[in-house]
């Protein structure tokens, strides 16, 4: 039998089809890349945006046809397309066998044992496998408590749910003995890790754990929240050479009004002052960022503070959105979606030319120094990898680098990548 798997959205989705993909093959199913090809369809999805849904939306369209046309054919949807109650989603895509909820693998696995291949139910614990032989997602917690208004994940994922830190180092441990050499730990709010076990821990505890591991180099985790990012998390990253210095830290408006109506829980300066301690505390420290343009009522003013917060703050990567209503927020309940598609868009773009100048001034300051990247695969006949601050170079080599440490002299630079020449400082 063979299987297809289609992921839209977040790392947490991509890793959990990596579980599933890894599930599916230990129970005889083969890998296909095509839709057409396969006896089971899993479609892992995402709502964040409408434009996410509308893709969700045309790839059920897609596999409804070929349905039609191979009824055998079985059809698995996940991710936060699906809501609690799936009444309402069996009704209107009946063709559908089988939703489950968002990293809900041992239902996906009870479903398919049962239903499918017609066998008792194994109880399996379902690893997160590596991305690749370099880097692998290890999802530490589940979840968020937040309720930022424009989100859905909280209904979608539900409350935060951490994992116990020896089932997740026994997990890492596992993933180094494969080959993995980076870590990312995954959550929807990962630096509130630890809060609901007992006893409590924290992100920083797992990260001192994790640092022991003989065999691992890198260490990376996301996504934060600013109102939880610790003076222990911001010390553990100074003080631990394995952990990565970077972090992502969304700002998602420069306004105090807007953030209060986005329930985010500071303030402008709040963020300003955030920033400040972890630049002073860790030196390199590489910071990027989310920022939503449009949100409900955002006038010019508004815009143009966060257009002078983002210009002040110089991050290293801005990831920008324009606004998106979704059904079963507080925003799309609360407040009217009244800022103009053109204007969005016109926000949007100006932050992006923003962005591109600060990218370019920083990333053309590094011509002429040398950065450690830690090689994770080719592209177009180059070597590919990540600095520790998550800046992607890229270089020409004869020799097999994938997996090493290589330490690259960078000699051109753009906005989005850096290019250089290497020498292999040691063989992982």
């Amino acid at each position: 039998m063979k299987a297809y798997i289609w992921t839209i959205g977040c790392q947490m989705n991509r890793a959990e089809s990596i579980a599933l993909g890894a599930d599916l093959q230990s129970l005889g199913f083969e890998p296909v890349r095509n839709a057409r090809e396969a006896d089971i369809v899993v479609l892992n999805t995402c709502v964040v945006r409408q434009s996410a849904e509308d893709k969700v939306r045309g790839m059920l369209g897609f596999v409804s046809g070929i349905k039609s046309a191979r009824p055998h054919m079985h059809i698995a949807v996940t991710g936060c397309f699906v809501e609690e109650d799936v009444k309402e989603l069996n009704r209107l895509f009946p063709f559908v066998d089988h939703f489950f909820g968002p990293g809900r693998l041992q239902d996906f696995h009870g479903w398919l044992c049962n239903r499918i291949l017609k066998r008792d139910t194994d109880i399996v614990r379902i690893e997160i496998q590596q991305i690749s032989p370099v880097s692998a997602y290890l999802p530490i917690i589940q979840g968020c408590n937040n309720f930022c208004s424009y989100c859905i994940v909280p209904y979608r994922r539900g409350r935060e749910r951490s994992r116990p830190a020896q089932e997740i180092l026994a997990e890492a441990e596992e993933l180094v003995k494969r080959g993995a050499r980076e870590i990312v730990l995954l959550g929807q709010n990962v630096n509130t890790y630890g809060h609901d076990l007992s006893p409590a821990s924290d992100l920083s505890r797992l990260l001192y754990m994790l640092s022991d591991l003989n065999g691992l180099h890198r260490i990376r985790f996301l996504t934060n929240h600013p109102k939880d990012m610790s003076e222990s998390l911001i010390q553990a990253i100074k003080g631990l050479p394995k952990v990565c210095r970077h972090v992502c830290l969304p700002l998602q408006a420069g306004d105090d009004e807007v953030l209060k109506k986005m329930n985010r829980g500071y303030t402008r300066d709040d963020y300003f002052a955030l920033l400040a301690r972890v630049r002073q505390s860790v030196q390199y420290m590489a910071i990027s960022t989310d920022l939503i343009v449009g949100f409900p009522g955002e006038t010019e003013q508004q815009f143009n503070n966060s257009y002078a917060a983002i210009k002040s703050l110089r991050f290293d990567t801005v990831h920008v959105a324009a606004y998106s209503s979704r059904p079963g927020t507080a925003a799309c309940a609360k407040y009217l979606d009244d800022v103009p598609q053109q204007i969005k868009l016109d926000r949007l773009h100006a932050i992006e030319e923003l962005q591109s100048g600060i990218q370019s001034e920083i990333n053309g300051a590094l011509v002429g120094t040398t950065a450690e990247i830690l090689v994770e695969g080719t592209k177009a006949g180059k070597w590919y990898g990540r600095t520790g601050s998550d800046r992607l170079v890229f270089f020409k080599d004869e020799r097999d680098l994938k997996g090493q440490l290589v330490e690259v002299e960078i000699q051109t630079a753009s906005p989005w990548a850096l290019q250089g020449v290497a020498t292999p400082v040691r063989s992982l």
